[in-house]
């Protein structure tokens, strides 16, 4: 089965996440899933990958074993079964011959693809891409990445003189929602050494750094008092919240803010005049401008703690994630080199990308998805094929 064969089908099976379900603990929290995994079980069987195994959450994981000698690390390759909860009709998947301009997805709604909104379809000119008819997702965000896996192991297969090491390949549901699958996956068992997640981005984007990233809840405490005898009693902690919003850098927020620059996030406030509750997001991509962040944050409210008095400002800091980069430094930073070189030797430029969100569940529009299948349908896992999992020479 080539790999176009493979994903078309996949698209068939509808796995659209369910936020309820999954508010409810449900994993996987749509049937789909659990069918698609099914599916992708029976094939891994039919190319001979070996433990195997499908549990009730319908994480999927498997092997194929190393066929050298050689001591090479253990590569693993991510994908996630589900997709996004924004639109739940069935794909209608098709293959389209684009010469350019803009695409009729669907003459008779008038649903129609204009080159003007999405130029990034101009790359893809004289190449067959795959589209949907309009009324639905068209789910290549992620089943692009299971088809290129699975197309991986099956060229591994079927040409034996690739030197290759041990490959183990997982596949998860409910990403779509705050990475319950991920969540869920035991890492110490599975046993590879590293992996790289397919989800995202076109040929040659390579993503391996996020944000260091952390909580602040400032709770501001006032004093209320009857406006008629106020004068030198009142003290509004809703003014006290504006305050402290206003001594933050200016221009250090989402909204001005690009590429590797982090910001404070000002992301929710409630209260009144007598306590306000103010929750920020900090984000950086160095572990120092992280560290720097939140030590001036607490600088901050230890002023105004001096200005206003005591109990009158309390700062909860906590760190939410890690920027994966801090842990592929010096000679850890092997699988960098190694993507590196095998975009190389095919001809790709490696185009490192900062992702500005948490590791791979940046947000993307629902209805552009369709064009995540187009041309990149291969992914850059058809270079993985040989010498990326062999790791070199």
């Amino acid at each position: 089965m080539n790999i176009v064969e493979r994903f078309i089908n996949y698209t068939r099976i509808n796995t659209t996440t369910s936020r309820e379900k999954g508010a409810a603990g449900i994993m996987p929290s749509s049937p789909g899933q659990m069918e698609l995994a099914t599916l992708i079980k029976t094939e891994l069987a039919g190319l001979g990958m070996e433990d195997i195994v499908l549990r009730d959450t319908a994480i999927l994981t498997a092997t194929l074993p190393a066929n050298t000698n050689k001591d090479l690390p253990t590569v693993s390759f991510f994908a996630h079964l589900d997709t996004s909860a924004e639109q739940t009709s069935d794909t209608k998947a098709n293959i389209v011959s684009y010469q350019g301009g803009d695409i009729v997805l669907n003459p008779a709604l008038d649903i129609v693809l204009k080159e003007a909104e999405f130029p990034e379809i101009t790359q893809y000119q004289g190449q067959e891409i795959i589209v949907t008819d309009g009324t639905s997702l068209l789910g290549a965000d992620d089943k692009a990445a299971i088809a290129a896996i699975m197309h991986a192991l099956q060229v591994l297969k079927a040409n034996p003189k690739i030197e290759h090491g041990t490959v183990k390949v997982a596949f998860l549901p409910d990403e779509e929602q705050g990475l319950r699958g991920a969540k869920a996956f035991d890492v110490e068992s599975f046993g590879a050494d590293f992996g790289y997640t397919l989800d995202c981005c076109g040929i040659g984007e390579f993503v391996h750094e996020n944000w260091n990233a952390g909580n602040a809840v400032v709770t501001f405490t006032g004093q209320s008092a009857h406006p008629m005898s106020a004068k030198g009693k009142l003290k509004n902690s809703l003014l006290m919240a504006h305050k402290f919003i206003a001594m933050l850098p200016t221009g250090e927020a989402p909204e001005y803010t690009e590429g590797r620059e982090g910001y404070y996030w000002v992301k929710e406030m409630a209260g009144n005049s007598a306590k306000t509750v103010l929750k920020m997001d900090i984000r950086d991509f160095s572990q120092q401008g992280y560290a720097h962040r939140m030590a001036f944050l607490q600088q901050l409210a230890d002023s105004c703690q001096a200005l206003w008095g005591e109990g009158r400002i309390d700062i909860e800091l906590s760190d939410r994630y890690e920027n994966v980069a801090n842990s592929l430094e010096g000679e850890a930073g092997f699988p960098i080199d190694i993507a590196k070189q095998a975009y190389q030797r095919n001809g790709i430029e490696m185009r490192a990308t900062p992702m500005r969100g948490g590791y791979a569940i940046a947000k993307r529009p629902p209805m552009p998805e369709y064009l995540y299948g187009c041309a990149q349908l291969p992914f850059d896992l058809r270079i993985f094929a040989g010498e990326f999992i062999a790791g070199g020479e």
